[in-house]
């Protein structure tokens, strides 16, 4: 097995753990492989290793590497900001979105979206900081934005995303996904198909699944440091 795919079974073990050191179901949370920047064999390894979940943030990069996997089809996912120039092409290419945080975008993507595909799974992007120029919307915008995805015929609203910013130790990482965790079950009496949190990733994973993450994002724990 390749280096790749040992860290992938690593990944998967670390997971499984959590799940039962914070009283999660088991498979409760799902891979989500970090692959931008990423050559098209190192996502082959990892599909060798089982992976099939990819989450990439810069669209022309990835649209090459769905051209080159094709005959593997994986599930792709786009992470990045979304310029309102790019949003055709995901609409049509991605299986996920996570980075929703605008209802112009919103309603772009709806309106792309080809109508042989079904909706777009799409996850609202929350600032949970709150942090001046830093993508997603404002914590206390997100109930209207949520209201208004929710009713666009080619997006399926799954649930929240978030990128907090960094923090040492367990409790303090915590904080952050704790309120996106309060956010989501505020926003679930209203909309109960809602089932996905997308946050954490290598650093702090543990403090992300702790707090009810549905998926990890993580890229450094399997294809290593970035250039």
């Amino acid at each position: 097995m390749s280096a790749i795919g040992q860290n992938i079974k690593h990944m998967l073990h670390a997971i499984a753990d959590l799940e039962r050191r914070w009283q999660r179901p088991a498979g409760a949370v799902q891979l989500l492989a970090v692959s931008k920047t990423m050559p098209v064999d190192a996502l082959r390894e990892a599909m060798a290793a089982g992976q099939r979940r990819f989450g990439e943030s810069y669209l022309q990069e990835a649209l090459d590497k769905m051209a080159d996997l094709r005959d593997a089809a994986p599930e792709w996912h786009f992470i990045g900001p979304i310029q309102s120039n790019k949003t055709r092409a995901i609409a049509e290419h991605f299986d996920w979105v996570h980075s929703v945080d605008r209802l112009k975008i919103a309603r772009r993507l709806s309106e792309q979206r080809p109508r042989d595909r079904g909706p777009l799974a799409v996850c609202l992007q929350v600032n949970i900081d709150r942090e001046d120029g830093k993508a997603g919307c404002d914590p206390d915008q997100a109930p209207a934005l949520a209201d208004a995805i929710a009713r666009l015929p080619g997006l399926h609203l799954r649930g929240l995303m978030t990128l907090p910013m960094r923090r040492q130790g367990l409790d303090a990482q915590r904080e952050p996904f704790r309120a996106l965790r309060t956010l989501y079950d505020t926003l679930r009496t209203h909309y109960p198909a809602l089932d996905t949190l997308s946050m954490g990733m290598t650093g702090d994973m543990e403090a992300a699944i702790a707090e009810g993450a549905t998926i990890v994002r993580v890229g450094t724990g399997i294809f290593g440091p970035r250039g």
